[in-house]
């Protein structure tokens, strides 16, 4: 007699600076429950983990109520670099960075499979499964919100480097940076061309509270004059990680593509006049939940959650 495969769902979380996000998913990968709440930086980076172990509890239970299988993995996605001990790179929550992430999952969710990344790595990874990257090789995920990171994927994997650190563009240096660097506490090429950064000098030259967004349709010719140059000094930055990498294609996402039209044709203009073999430029699947769907992909891959999609998707394929 044959096993007939059980029903079962992964669960995923984004850990933003500014929200969280929490979704269950089939083991095909489609979104069942969804919700999102503040992070609440400024209370610290425990009381974050736990609000999100509570929204998940939630979410598996109602989900089991409407799948009648359990929660089998789960995939979690923040910012920064993501090791056993301790969160590099990522200093604007408070104590985020002296977090066992993994481990406090765990005890959050009484689950021992789950997975955890860096948030932009994880969005890459969606976007080579099931958007804007799928069969491209090598390809590249751009996120331009309020930092600047790159997701590299070589076969469809992402690209980790030797110590989980590859894609940090942000600290690109510009020109010669001048001790504006690394080593000093900086993020040369993110201080010039992030988001957040576009707002605090829209603000300072316009002595009012700017956003990103805000920058980017202001009609004042200064900022206007200072969106272009952040623009035009990142698109040399992603020109030279294309002649470098030499991708297929590039997709970029994140919050500063609000203003599609224009970050992709400063991007495109240098892409074309500089790189020899120009890849081509898209606009990103996901621009608002990437990060979310690549923590569900990581549950998806764990050996908890695999053998059962597996066995799913061998289903569909009889039941069609």
């Amino acid at each position: 007699m044959n096993a007939v495969p059980r029903p079962g769902f992964v669960i995923g979380v984004d850990f933003g600076g500014t929200k969280v996000a929490v979704a269950s998913a089939t083991l095909l990968g489609t979104i069942v429950k969804h919700v999102r709440f503040d992070t609440e930086a400024a209370h610290g980076a425990e009381q974050a983990v736990h609000r999100a172990g509570e929204a998940c509890r939630a979410i598996i239970s109602e989900t089991e109520a409407d799948t009648h299988g359990p929660c089998l993995a789960a995939g979690i996605v923040c910012p920064g670099i993501v090791l056993r001990n301790r969160i590099a790179l990522a200093p604007n929550v408070p104590g985020w960075e002296d977090l066992r992430l993994q481990e406090a999952m765990q005890e959050e969710l009484e689950l021992a499979a789950i997975a955890v990344e860096n948030d932009v790595k994880a969005a890459g990874l969606a976007e080579a499964r099931w958007g804007s990257l799928s069969g491209c090789d090598p390809a590249v995920f751009l996120s331009l919100g309020t930092g600047v990171a790159a997701s590299v994927l070589v076969g469809g994997q992402v690209l980790a480097g030797a110590h989980g650190a590859a894609g940090e563009l942000g600290y690109s240096l510009c020109g010669s940076a001048q001790g504006r660097a690394f080593a000093a506490g900086r993020a040369p090429l993110e201080e010039f061309a992030g988001g957040r950064f576009i707002g605090i000098r829209a603000t300072r030259m316009l002595k009012r509270n700017m956003t990103a967004a805000d920058a980017f349709a202001a009609t004042d010719e200064a900022v206007s004059e200072l969106v272009d140059g952040a623009l035009d000094e990142l698109a040399v930055h992603v020109a030279n990680m294309a002649i470098i990498l030499d991708p297929q294609r590039i997709a970029v996402g994140g919050g500063l593509m609000g203003s599609a039209g224009r970050v992709l044709a400063a991007l495109g203009r240098q892409l074309k006049s500089a790189v020899p073999f120009p890849p081509s430029l898209v606009r990103a699947s996901f621009l608002h939940d990437a990060a979310l769907r690549g923590a569900i992909a990581l549950a998806l891959d764990l050996p908890a959650a695999r053998s059962e999609g597996m066995a799913e998707l061998a289903t569909g394929h009889r039941r069609g």
